[in-house]
């Protein structure tokens, strides 16, 4: 096997895929990148078994093969040499791979390619839809922040997709917080339900393209995402999603609007002085006028501050844990915000003030109790 390739290109489609492997592997040899050169497209395959990334480089290729090649040592050769031409170079007795720049020759030990394990094909999916890549990356980044890291209840450490003919609601919670964001404008004739896990759409968001379509295939085990020559796969969370729609307040008559970035600023400062464990900033409300305060009994800690806001509805005062709202407040990007309240038991829900073209984004944050 031997082909010859630019650094640069190199190594960025190599970062692309490095993402795939594990930090700790079941077999050893997921810990490097399989090759596989025909004619001068390399494909390039990582994976942990539950995550792998293919990807295509167009090289000049030399001789057709197939090698699992280390990673880390790869990487750290190429990261360390000026952009220029490689030339690689595979011995088919015995896997040794031979690298050469125009600074010398670096040598490694590679594996036989055909050990490495078969990824699932995306020939199997038995559905598919087609959205668009921003579309998909804002509803990738508006969710994932919400999901559970809880292992005991490993639904909620994904994000749940509910695929409905020419939308998709994308659904994350951890108990305490909850993201419902729907994209518009899909284009498939499907109606099916999954979990994605956190790692592949935390990788997923780092390489997607902008400007561009991602195809989304499935079946009962996995979930396809592909796009310019790149294919992500993912096994899905084998679980049942918690009812979600159950869980959002609908009758909400307390409505109160804001500065987003006021809102955010001001509980950033307050929460400094609120209780570590709790975070507990209280929101007191009436017309027109909304006080956030904070107080630390243990250490004699407290703050308060007034804000201009505009609010319709009875008089209220509600807690909140200051970590998650301005977390929240940081994801959406609207100029105004609105939270709609019923009781101080109940759950507030945060929206933007305008909902952008194709897409409706709805964030719901449980109350502390107060004096908790």
């Amino acid at each position: 096997m031997q082909f010859n390739v630019q650094s640069g290109d190199f190594l960025k489609k190599l970062n692309m895929a490095a993402g795939a492997i594990g930090s700790v592997n079941v077999l050893p040899i997921l810990e490097d990148f399989l090759f596989d050169l025909k004619g001068n497209e390399l494909t390039i395959t990582a994976s942990d078994l539950e995550t792998s990334i293919i990807t295509k480089v167009e090289v000049g290729g030399e001789e057709d093969g197939k090698v699992a090649v280390p990673a880390k040592i790869l990487l750290e050769t190429l990261k360390a040499l000026p952009g220029q031409p490689i030339n690689f170079i595979v011995n088919k007795e015995n896997f040794g791979i031979e690298l050469r720049s125009s600074y010398g020759k670096y040598k490694l030990a590679g594996e036989d390619g055909n050990d490495f394990p078969e990824i699932p094909a995306e020939a199997n999916a038995e559905d598919k839809v087609s959205v668009s890549a921003q579309g998909l990356n804002n509803a990738i980044v508006n969710t994932l922040f919400a999901t559970s890291n809880d292992e005991l209840r490993p639904a909620m450490t994904g994000v749940y997709f509910q695929i409905d003919f020419n939308k998709i609601v994308f659904v994350a919670t951890d108990a305490h917080k909850l993201v419902k964001f729907t994209m518009n404008e899909v284009a498939g004739e499907v109606n099916s339900t999954f979990i994605v896990p956190k790692k592949a759409l935390n990788l997923l968001k780092n390489i997607i393209p902008s400007g561009d379509q991602v195809t989304i295939s499935f079946n009962s085990t996995n979930v396809f995402f592909s796009f310019e020559n790149t294919l992500l796969v993912s096994r899905q969370i084998d679980q049942r999603y918690p009812d979600y729609n159950a869980v959002i307040p609908v009758n909400n008559p307390n409505l109160l609007t804001a500065n987003r970035q006021d809102l955010q600023n001001s509980m950033k400062r307050i929460a400094i002085y609120a209780n570590k464990t709790t975070n507990q900033v209280v929101l007191k409300v009436a017309e027109n006028s909304l006080t956030v305060s904070a107080q630390d009994l243990d250490f004699s800690n407290e703050a308060t501050e007034q804000l201009t806001c505009t609010y319709d509805g009875e008089p209220l005062q509600i807690a909140f844990n200051a970590k998650f709202l301005v977390e929240m407040l940081s994801i959406l990007e609207s100029d105004e915000i609105k939270l709609e309240l019923s009781t101080p038991s109940r759950a507030g829900i945060l929206l933007p003030s305008e909902q952008q073209d194709g897409q409706d984004i709805l964030m719901l944050v449980m109350p502390v109790m107060l004096g908790s």
